[in-house]
């Protein structure tokens, strides 16, 4: 895997791990919460943009 996609999809999983943090200890609509699922979109998107690219 290329060195861009394995960065952004080490970033995913980064994301994913806050979301699943301060989901555990707020509320879904928290604008924090709400701040940390569209970070991870953002990214997610990001990365099959890339994935699409490379092939």
């Amino acid at each position: 895997m290329p060195e861009e996609l394995e960065q952004t999809l080490k970033k995913v999983e980064e994301l994913r791990a806050q979301l699943q943090t301060l989901l555990k200890a707020k509320s879904p609509l928290d604008p924090d919460v709400i701040a940390a699922s569209q970070m991870l979109d953002s990214m997610l998107n990001t990365y099959y943009e890339n994935l699409k690219r490379k092939k």
